[in-house]
């Protein structure tokens, strides 16, 4: 077995949960379909609870959040440090959006709001370097976003590995065993969908009109949690 640390830096809303339950549930189904050898736990970090150190798990996976990585919040700050620890051990680390962004922040890159605004619905990936854990091979994929933060500045060892129209830093590797995303591929579209209309006022009423509709289109979820699992066994 695998053991992989899912630290939760946020919790799907309580009128939520009964779409596709919270991260701790949403991640396992997404991961177990192609990983049926990983082992999860759970590590509640925007609420004080971290793991003792790095050498806890083989493989963590940091998750979105409603937070910003460069609010000032004591679990933050934490995790930041916590991050630069995984970095350090050589441990494999898997950013999802706010995991995505705290992987740049951690390591001397930086992250803002975006001048596009929101980025949801399903979004196009371009597929800039082609990496030998990405099996099946594309050169392009679509997933699920759900973000107004962005990665602006690469830190340094970065490889910059795809981008959408709308975001530049779509996805990038930090040397040999820290990769982010900033999309959402644990998300399912009934939650998406439920995200976006419950977040109208303030992504704006025509940009949610425009990603409901999106959701009309194909996400490739399978093929990117292949390649994350891939990823993990280098």
């Amino acid at each position: 077995m695998t053991k992989v640390g899912l630290l939760e830096c946020d919790h799907v809303r309580e009128e939520l949960l009964p779409i596709a339950g919270d991260y701790r549930e949403m991640f396992p189904a997404l991961f177990t379909q192609v990983a049926p050898d990983w082992a999860f736990t759970f590590y509640d970090v925007c609420n004080g609870h971290f793991p003792a150190s790095a050498d806890e798990c083989e493989v963590y996976v940091c998750t979105g959040s409603k937070s910003s990585v460069y609010d000032d919040e004591p679990w933050i700050h934490r995790l930041r440090a916590f991050v630069k620890e995984i970095h350090n051990s050589g441990r494999k680390y898997l950013g999802i959006c706010f995991g995505h962004q705290m992987l740049a922040e951690a390591l001397g890159g930086k992250v803002q709001k975006s001048t596009v605004g929101w980025c949801v619905g399903v979004h196009n990936f371009q597929v800039l370097s082609q990496e030998e854990w990405m099996l099946p091979s594309r050169q392009s994929f679509s997933l699920l976003m759900m973000c107004q933060d962005q990665v602006m500045e690469l830190p340094p060892d970065s490889t910059l590995l795809a981008e959408t129209q709308d975001c530049p830093v779509g996805m990038f590797r930090v040397g040999e065993h820290m990769v982010g995303i900033q999309a959402h591929p644990e998300f399912t579209k009934p939650y998406e969908k439920a995200l976006m209309e419950i977040r109208t006022e303030r992504i704006g009423q025509a940009k949610v009109e425009m990603g409901i509709v999106s959701l009309e289109l194909p996400v490739h979820e399978l093929t990117f949690a292949n390649w994350l699992k891939n990823f993990a066994a280098l």
